[in-house]
């Protein structure tokens, strides 16, 4: 754990190491953080929880709570604010990240203690994530980040199509967390019976060629296929995916800095949930429930494992994630990590978006952390199973994710599923 808590504290910095002033603060945008602010909140977040409410200890720095609590200061107020340099900012990133793994490394630390550090590597983790896709909305070039990106390709990145559904008899089994999971956040809590219907879902997600096979055919200008999405079209103006240009057989897309020919067997990302559903329509298809989505993930087991294919942490091999590759990989590699019944990736590559709203689960408890999932809750979609640069160790065949359904900047994509019996 003291381990971790020092590795996320170095991949955030490592992921805007080689911005510029300006790029570090950026355009005021609904949808992104100045980066500037968003690391030194991610400090402020890991001291508030683990070094200052558990442990005790006073700030590292004066006036952090009036610049980065994120409940307290407006979104656009972030623009605003007189931040610390970048260089101070960083070192208190640092400052807290070892004071943290001290206090984990003590051999009188509670499990209060540990379970802490853990909830702010994971809060890093998202933010890290997000700091990725930022870089992504904003045109700048991909991060350097050693012994990632300066990689290789990742195993399997030419395996071609993986076509055909797999099919689940359906059953009574226990949506959400369990007590003993060494891990859960909120929105998890707790496992309860849910029955699931037969069906059959895609082995892989959508594919870019697939859905320029949408485009194409008018799937952006047919009012029929947008019967709840015609109010977001019309206010965006969208013809194609967020990061795509051109037309039928000339179609690019953007990664990061660069323009390249849309590769037909990597998934489709980022997608809003109205793009997908409107998909769903044409293709005669429809959007898994969340929790058909994690039957398909755990096999419908109640000894419930981690992932897909056990309980060992994804690798090379299982799952595109971690920032193993610099984007989306083809939906055939990581053959190692299919479910039981032949569905691939469901853990990492893309975000999968799911017909489910956002709510809360029978007997929800609430975190310490209160503004983590309540606030959300009906105006939402839920997306399940991780992208290629999420986290292995945050990424779980039970985690829910959530956003609103116009979101497309997020590394989001998606599976279909048989029309129901």
């Amino acid at each position: 754990m003291a381990g971790w808590v020092v590795e996320a504290a170095g991949r955030a910095l490592d992921l805007v190491a080689d911005l510029d002033d300006e790029q570090m603060i950026g355009p005021l945008l609904p949808t992104v953080n100045p980066l500037l602010w968003e690391i030194g909140h991610l400090a402020w977040f890991q001291e508030k929880f683990v070094l200052r409410d558990v442990c005790g200890l006073e700030p590292a720095i004066a006036g952090a709570d009036a610049l980065y609590d994120s409940g307290a200061v407006p979104h656009d107020t972030r623009w605003l604010l007189r931040l610390p340099a970048r260089e101070e900012t960083a070192a208190y990133v640092r400052t807290v990240a070892e004071r943290v793994a001290e206090q984990v490394e003590r051999a009188d630390a509670v499990d209060v203690v540990h379970h802490f550090a853990r909830y702010t590597v994971h809060h890093y983790d998202t933010h890290t994530e997000a700091l990725t896709y930022t870089r992504q909305n904003l045109g700048y070039p991909p991060p350097v980040l050693p012994g990632l990106t300066d990689a290789g390709p990742p195993e399997g990145r030419d395996a071609g199509a993986l076509p055909g559904d797999a099919g689940f008899a359906g059953g009574t089994f226990p949506l959400g967390a369990r007590m003993s999971d060494p891990f859960v956040y909120d929105n998890e809590k707790w496992a309860h019976e849910v029955v699931v219907a037969p069906f059959a879902m895609a082995r892989a997600p959508v594919t870019q060629a697939e859905f320029a096979a949408f485009a194409d055919d008018g799937g952006y200008t047919d009012p029929r296929l947008w019967p709840d999405g015609g109010a977001w079209l019309a206010a965006t103006g969208a013809t194609q995916p967020a990061y795509w240009r051109g037309g039928p057989g000339g179609r690019q897309r953007r990664s990061f800095d660069t323009w390249v020919d849309l590769e037909p067997h990597l998934p489709v990302c980022h997608v809003s949930w109205w793009e997908a559903e409107a998909y769903c329509r044409w293709a005669g298809r429809r959007l898994p429930s969340e929790a058909e989505w994690e039957f398909a993930a755990t096999g419908g087991a109640r000894a419930r494992p981690a992932y897909p294919w056990g309980d060992d942490p994804p690798g090379a091999a299982t799952a595109a994630t971690d920032w193993r590759s610099t984007g989306p990989v083809d939906v055939g590699a990581c053959a190692a990590g299919e479910g039981p019944a032949g569905c691939r990736q469901l853990v990492g590559n893309v975000w999968e978006w799911t017909a489910s709203d956002f709510t809360a689960y029978p007997n929800f408890e609430r975190d310490a952390y209160a503004e983590n999932s309540e606030q959300f809750f009906g105006g939402r979609k839920v997306l399940r199973g991780g992208a290629w640069a999420t986290r292995g160790r945050y990424v779980r065949s039970a985690l829910r994710n959530y956003f609103t359904p116009d979101r497309r900047d997020v590394l989001a994509g998606f599976r279909t599923c048989a029309p129901a019996r």
